[in-house]
């Protein structure tokens, strides 16, 4: 469209060129209006979801929080320092056992002793 309006005051000598340098030109001045104007867009076809947690679900999750450290805290010191070595720290059995010069089965025990009474303690929640 623009060639033809061009072309009906000059020459166009090269065709082919001219529309390049168009598009070239449009395609700039599009940049230009996003950078300073920002993107238009339609309303319709956006939609906002809220992804982040209700206030009750906030309130319960503080709740089972201060419960489990109420429940750590019943745990007697070596089983709950094995036990968040392994859940939180991410030690393999192996390492904890090295770190506290232990078996291997003491620290199995250990971690299985501490999930069952985390377990039962934290029950109804």
């Amino acid at each position: 469209m623009r060639l033809t309006c061009y072309e009906r005051k000059q020459i166009v000598a090269k065709p082919e060129a001219f529309l390049m340098r168009t598009a070239l030109n449009l395609s700039i001045d599009t940049h230009r209006t996003c950078v300073s104007h920002g993107e238009e867009v339609v309303l319709d076809e956006v939609v906002l979801v809220d992804l982040a947690p209700g206030a009750e679900a906030v309130v319960l999750a503080r709740e089972r929080l201060a419960r489990l450290s109420v429940c750590l805290g019943r745990l007697n010191d070596k089983t709950r320092d094995i036990f968040l070595s392994h859940r939180v720290d991410g030690l393999t059995y192996r390492e904890i056992a090295r770190e506290h010069q232990l078996s291997i089965s003491t620290v199995e025990k250990h971690i299985a002793k501490a999930t069952l009474q985390v377990t039962s303690w934290m029950e109804g929640w």
